[in-house]
């Protein structure tokens, strides 16, 4: 069985803690693994390989993800990657993915963010969707409610049969489903056989399957690149909408495998260990009369005195409270943040497929950074046009270019960049190396790169 991964989403409910360039499903918050790393090692234990698909950016960091995996002994299989130049929704993601595999191969479609905590009753489940997927059905994953949810689109069944999908209702309606006992939470999860899905997408969204063919068979490299404009040419739709509500061969298996999509601060609240106030466990949080508080914070202390019931997220760049049982309005609050400053793209620090840089200071002239190098690892070969730059090695040794020169740098040595001038960094040590770079001039964005070469192949 293939485990087909979808990484595609921002998580900006989960804002300030996720960001575009680095979604809450790569966000280390359970025992320093990710929502990635832990779906990675669940469904490794059924599937024989991966099959990632997302983006550039997200490549990078699930490389990363999986090498930590792989260096800490887990039997992670082979994965293979599919990179979309623009999401277009589930239905083409997984028809391009299917495209790259044997008809007769089954699938399991999992997103990369949700958490499954009883894996006992997960294999129990998966092991009838494959007997299912056999017998050529689709098969979906029914969520034994637990609660009138209006955040989850909802599936009504009669035994393993599909009577009909539901969207999103208000709390009225969610209640008479759970009181009904047949409806379950879409878990937008699947399973099926490769050669089958897309002979339904090609009996219902004939264009999908057209379009998705012809990127396909244009996509070039490993991993497997979509071109951009064939991406665009592919009609966007889910999967729910273009096959699963129209076809005729779809099974729901009841599913009460104590699964959550970690779709808000509430919800990540109930996933959390608490102290004995209900409080969120955390080394820098110091509780005076305070009670039942999400509390998440990457550097400061944080003091609450006499509150309960709020969200408080302390990133390094922004500050969030809410009330509990609002936080379902962090989006609204990222469309804001838009209008104004790109804080829902990135974090102070960085993630790069060469390593990180952080943020320290920054103004209209002048910008200053820490950049980690990992071993083995270079930056591209690369100009700029509107700023200087200064390094200084902290440790490690950096081999720098610098036009046709090629030179050592060792720490508390340091070296020159002018504008316009070809550079690159490199660590060809055993160590990471550390730097300080300071950036001056009229611009300093991180979109005033001309990149010459790149190992990582980025535009």
């Amino acid at each position: 069985m293939t485990n087909i991964i979808l990484c595609g989403g921002n998580g900006t409910r989960l804002w300030p803690i996720s960001r575009t360039l680095m979604p809450k499903q790569f966000v280390k918050l359970f025992n320093n693994k990710s929502l990635f790393q832990l779906s990675i090692e669940r469904n490794s234990k059924f599937c024989d390989r991966n099959f990632i698909v997302s983006n550039i950016e997200q490549y990078f960091l699930a490389i990363d993800q999986l090498e930590t995996l792989n260096s800490s002994k887990s039997q992670i299989p082979n994965s293979k990657f599919l990179l979309e130049p623009v999401g277009r929704n589930t239905a083409p993601a997984i028809a391009l993915s299917c495209m790259a595999l044997d008809k007769n191969d089954i699938v399991l479609v999992t997103p990369s963010d949700h958490l499954i905590k009883d894996e006992i009753e997960y294999e129990k489940v998966l092991i009838r969707a494959k007997e299912l997927a056999q017998d050529d059905c689709l098969v979906t994953f029914g969520i034994t409610p637990t609660s009138p949810q209006s955040g989850f689109g909802y599936i009504e069944a009669d035994g393993l049969s599909v009577k009909a999908f539901h969207e999103k209702p208000n709390k009225r309606t969610a209640q008479s489903y759970l009181d009904a006992g047949n409806y379950y939470w879409n878990s937008g999860m699947f399973c099926f056989k490769a050669g089958v899905f897309l002979d339904e997408l090609k009996k219902y969204a004939p264009q999908i399957y057209k379009t998705s063919q012809i990127a396909y068979n244009r996509a070039t490299g490993n991993p497997i690149k979509i071109n951009q404009e064939d991406m665009l040419a592919i009609p966007e739709d889910s999967i729910d909408y273009a096959i699963m509500e129209k076809s005729d061969i779809v099974k729901v298996i009841p599913s009460n495998i104590d699964w959550s999509d970690v779709g808000s601060f509430d919800a990540l609240y109930e996933e959390l260990p608490k102290e004995n106030n209900g409080n969120t466990q955390n080394s820098k949080h110091i509780a005076i009369d305070s009670k039942n508080n999400f509390i998440y914070t990457e550097n400061r202390e944080i003091i609450t005195i006499d509150v309960e019931d709020l969200i408080i997220v302390d990133t390094a760049d922004a500050l969030l409270v809410s009330k509990k049982g609002s936080s379902q309005k962090v989006k609204e609050a990222v469309k804001e943040v838009k209008k104004t400053t790109k804080l829902h793209e990135v974090h102070l620090t960085a993630h790069r497929p060469w390593g990180t840089y952080t943020i320290l200071q920054e103004d209209k002239r002048y910008k200053i950074k820490t950049i980690v190098v990992k071993p083995g690892k270079r930056l591209s070969l690369q100009k700029h046009f509107h700023r200087n730059e200064h390094w200084i090695v902290v440790s490690g040794t950096a081999t720098v270019t610098v036009g046709e020169n090629k030179f050592i740098v060792r720490p508390n040595e340091s070296t020159y960049i002018k504008m316009g001038e070809i550079h690159r960094l490199e660590n060809e040590g055993k160590i990471p190396v550390v730097l300080i770079e300071a950036q001056v001039g009229e611009y300093t964005g991180e979109d005033d790169i001309v990149r010459i070469e790149d190992d990582f192949q980025r535009e």
